[in-house]
């Protein structure tokens, strides 16, 4: 039975179109503007198959692709950049593995060797943006020679979506490196220079203006994973919010909070799941639309970025070990006895003290979202059976604890039959971004325009629901998640409390940059949110030599040799490969980042 969902995107629909479409996509677009090469071109390609065949190739490429990447950096959850590099997660594994994420964990940034790892990224998004472009230039092509193909409703529809797609890989692209170029689909020579972050922003808010005009109010052909209005509404919300354009950020995250189709899911364990009828839930704004047992033989079109972050042998998924979370993002599960608010916020001097393994059986109250984020020693993992450190493939890299989000269910049926290490490959599709990001995005924009009662009553909202259910023992799925205080549950104790609201914007501040580190960990956010917040700097200097009572370079030797981030770090170093392939009569068009 192929595993994946007939409402979204048919990853597997018509392998030649989508072959085709990439054939005519992937131009040498940052040394020439020489024509496609192969036997199609765009007349080939100029009928409505190929328009089609090209958007579905650019929602392709949200996630690696075997045409463009043969590592990691591509993932769409931003694992590495997001969350390795931060303090969510060590890399983990063993130190041989994989070395680029070594220097990226280290912030060596500008090493060769953390530059294939950034370059993998940089292919992957501006191959998006090239995909996007495409497909308008084809688009055109065919209105203009065949008016019947499509209906102008049509024709605008999909030129949203494609639009709306180029926001969203130069927003990637911008998070990453801030001043980059910018590419529209009548751009004939793609060796441009970048432009400063704050023009970035102003491009990507124009082309999310477009899409927004263009698109329908309900995604197109009913298919789930397309984008529609509310999708580039919502993100245009979260640029504005990038960007501290707070009014503006209040007045359109309001507008999408108030009328939009996105609800919080009931509880929090079906926001990250494999099962069918809780995919591309009322949560769902946009994500990645995986598929497995779909026809294709390596499991390609699967959660392919995030293989290398399973448990390792003796576990069902043997293997890789990558992206445990840190002793300190566990650490900040842990609640007041009293007020079951974060313990980071009621004893800060303290919080991050335990360095011992925070196994099952030790009640210190926390937030049950803990044991849907984190595997530990004997919690029940899913429905996989209780976790056990003999699932660490090395605990001197990775520590005791593994990433759950992930994680298909067992009972799911969502686990792929083909390929490299099918355990690891599931249906389970990941989020991009999703209602409660919106929502504490909200609350930040809230505390910054002085609504600290608005604030308050989100950030109470998103505690509220974390509260509903916690891990059950999970011998089915009908007890996989129970009331927190149901007395099946012997591992833990599970304790959330609500805030009185905020008494002034600092503390504001730090409730709500707490409950998005809570509530989105390990989905590769809180690199780019502590850039945003103006935090970075004190955070991972803290992180890793002393906040709370702990520190992370005595927790793990490594880090000893990790630089210390400066005001270099605000951006990632630009691949040298793009900079050299941007020279026109010598000369680099790409200007590579400050310090590096």
């Amino acid at each position: 039975m192929a595993t994946v969902s007939k409402k979204s995107l048919l990853r597997g629909m018509a392998v030649t179109i989508l072959a085709t479409a990439v054939l005519y996509g992937c131009k040498d677009f940052l040394s020439t503007a020489s024509e496609p090469q192969g036997t199609l071109d765009a007349t080939t390609l100029a009928n409505r198959t190929g328009v089609e065949g090209s958007l579905i190739a650019a929602y392709r490429t949200l996630d690696c692709t075997d045409a463009t990447s043969g590592n990691w950096g591509c993932a769409v959850s931003n694992w590495v950049f997001g969350s390795v590099a931060a303090d969510d997660s060590y890399k983990g594994s063993s130190s041989t593995d994989q070395p680029p994420i070594n220097d990226i964990e280290g912030y060596h940034w500008g090493t060769p060797s953390a530059d294939t790892y950034l370059n993998q990224k940089w292919v992957i998004v501006y191959e998006g943006v090239v995909r996007a472009n495409s497909t308008l230039r084809l688009l055109k092509q065919v209105v203009a020679a065949s008016p019947t193909e499509y209906s102008p409703t049509e024709a605008n529809q999909v030129a949203g979506e494609a639009i709306f797609l180029r926001a969203h890989y130069h927003f990637e692209a911008y998070r990453m490196w801030g001043n980059i170029p910018y590419y529209r689909e009548d751009d004939q020579d793609f060796r441009k220079p970048n432009i400063e972050s704050a023009a970035v922003i102003t491009e990507i808010l124009k082309d999310l203006d477009s899409a927004i005009k263009l698109l329908p109010t309900s995604p197109r052909n009913g298919q789930v994973g397309r984008a529609d209005q509310w999708t580039a509404k919502a993100y245009r919300g979260r640029v504005l919010v990038y960007a501290h354009q707070w009014p503006a950020a209040v007045t359109q995250l309001k507008e999408v909070q108030a009328n939009g189709p996105y609800a919080l899911e009931t509880s929090f364990d079906r926001v990250w799941s494999a099962y069918q009828d809780a995919s591309n839930g009322p949560e769902t704004i946009f994500a990645y639309q995986a598929s497995s047992n779909d026809g294709e033989p390596n499991a390609a079109n699967a959660n392919y970025g995030e293989r290398l972050n399973f448990p390792y042998s003796p576990s069902h998924f043997a293997c890789c070990g990558f992206d445990p979370p840190s002793q300190n993002l566990v650490n900040q599960f842990k609640v007041d006895p009293v007020s079951g608010l974060p313990l980071s916020i009621t004893a800060p001097a303290t919080w991050n003290s335990d360095e011992s393994d925070f196994a099952a059986g030790d009640m210190t109250p926390v937030d049950p979202r803990l044991d849907w984020t984190v595997g530990r020693d004997g919690v029940p993992f899913k429905d996989w059976g209780n976790f056990t450190n003999a699932w660490v493939r090395e605990v001197v890299n990775a520590g005791l604890y593994m990433p759950k989000k992930i994680i298909h269910e067992k009972g799911s049926g969502a686990e792929s039959t083909v390929g490299w290490q099918p355990q690891q490959q599931s249906s389970i599709n990941i989020h991009i971004y999703r209602y409660a990001d919106l929502l504490l995005m909200l609350a930040e924009a809230e505390v910054e325009t002085g609504d600290l009662a608005g604030a308050t009553a989100i950030v109470n909202q998103i505690r509220t629901r974390a509260g509903v259910f916690a891990q059950g023992p999970g011998t089915s799925r009908a007890d996989m998640a129970i009331p927190i205080n149901d007395p099946r549950i012997t591992w833990a104790h599970y304790q959330i409390g609500l805030y009185p609201v905020f008494p002034d914007v600092a503390t504001a501040r730090t409730a709500v940059q707490t409950e998005r580190r809570l509530e989105l960990a390990m989905e590769g956010q809180r690199l780019f949110d502590l850039r945003r917040y103006g935090t970075f700097i004190p955070v991972i200097t803290g992180y890793l030599r002393g906040v709370g009572g702990g520190r992370e370079d005595t927790r793990k030797a490594y880090k000893l040799t990790a630089e210390l981030p400066t005001a270099r770090h605000r951006w990632y170093a630009i691949p040298l490969d793009q900079i050299q392939l941007s020279q026109v009569g010598g000369q680099d068009m790409l200007k590579q980042n400050t310090g590096w």
